[in-house]
């Protein structure tokens, strides 16, 4: 059987041949990719969080993927420093995680990420001394109150904005890293957007992808940078996740398939902390960057350009 095989295959044209090998090791390919989407979303076990540290330090943590973050994290066994700007919702959620998670200590840190950032910063770092801080989420940011064109955005409104994404996440991680290079070990996680990786341009939300994408850069550029320290630093790209940020700017008000919750996207999230230096950890979202990828890219502007039309017009009318 097998010679017949063979003999039939060398009686076959030069150009065939070559074609049907070129058509074999793409499926090759892609079928290794699917396999290892398949792996790393399902069934790569998740690592042992404990490992990095004690403490993990959670920005932006009283609403939305924060929050979700500090819960699950919570799950893991680990104690908690709860970071936002308003003191009473920290109190409300540091004691809805110890009702959960009753041997969770949790510190709160008041901190309004478009003030005065720098005090801000050395209260963290006076709070972490002698803490085995092991992860640091960096979640918080802001966006655009609306869809709008660069040239309407009020300068304090951009200006909060660069702060905000941009000073507070490179601010905070500066804080914590030397005490992670010291015990050479540790976990940075930094959220970023699909506004600025998956989808080629985000217009009307110019300055939030802009910041995004210095975030995605900064992470990468960290993590190569800080291996050797044994601190693994990771962007994760969300897409749509169903928060009261989102349900602002892009009129979202429940989940469904593509629009997880937060406690499922942070869910999803916390399994691929310490893996890819980048991530989209939702499955369903990284289905919706694979299908992106396929799109041409003036598509994909005139696609993303009509949507916040729609909604600047929504919000004038």
């Amino acid at each position: 059987m097998i010679p017949a095989c063979i003999h039939h295959l060398t009686t076959q044209p030069a150009w065939l041949l070559f074609l049907s090998f070129i058509g074999f090791l793409s499926f090759l390919k892609h079928s290794i990719s699917i396999l290892k989407w398949v792996f790393i979303t399902f069934l790569r076990p998740p690592k042992n969080l404990k490992k990095y540290g004690s403490w993990a330090l959670v920005t932006g943590a009283t609403d939305g993927i924060g929050k979700a973050f500090a819960c699950q994290l919570a799950r893991k066994g680990l104690n908690l420093i709860i970071v936002s700007r308003n003191y009473d919702k920290l109190r409300t959620v540091s004691k809805e995680i110890q009702a959960d998670f009753p041997y969770t200590q949790i510190k709160i840190i008041p901190l309004d990420f478009s003030g005065n950032i720098s005090a801000g910063v050395r209260l963290i770092e006076d709070e972490i001394k002698g803490l085995d801080v092991g992860i640091l989420i960096n979640n918080v940011g802001i966006t655009y109150p609306s869809a709008m064109y660069f040239h309407e955005v009020d300068e304090k409104v951009w200006m909060n904005i660069v702060k905000v994404n941009l000073e507070g996440t490179t601010m905070v991680t500066k804080a914590v890293l030397p005490g992670m290079i010291q015990r050479k070990r540790g976990a940075i996680v930094n959220i970023g957007s699909g506004a600025a990786i998956v989808v080629p341009s985000h217009p009307l939300f110019t300055i939030y992808a802009a910041t995004k994408a210095y975030i995605d850069k900064l992470s990468k550029s960290l993590d190569v940078e800080y291996k050797h320290y044994g601190i693994d630093v990771q962007c994760q790209v969300p897409l749509y996740v169903a928060t009261k940020m989102v349900s602002k700017v892009a009129a979202i008000e429940r989940s469904s398939l593509f629009i997880p919750l937060a406690d499922d996207y942070a869910g999803a999230a916390v399994r691929q902390i310490g893996y890819e230096a980048r991530c989209t950890p939702y499955w369903a979202h990284s289905l919706q960057w694979c299908f992106a990828r396929l799109l041409p890219e003036a598509l994909l502007d005139s696609w993303r350009l009509s949507i916040g039309i729609q909604r600047r017009g929504q919000v004038i009318a």
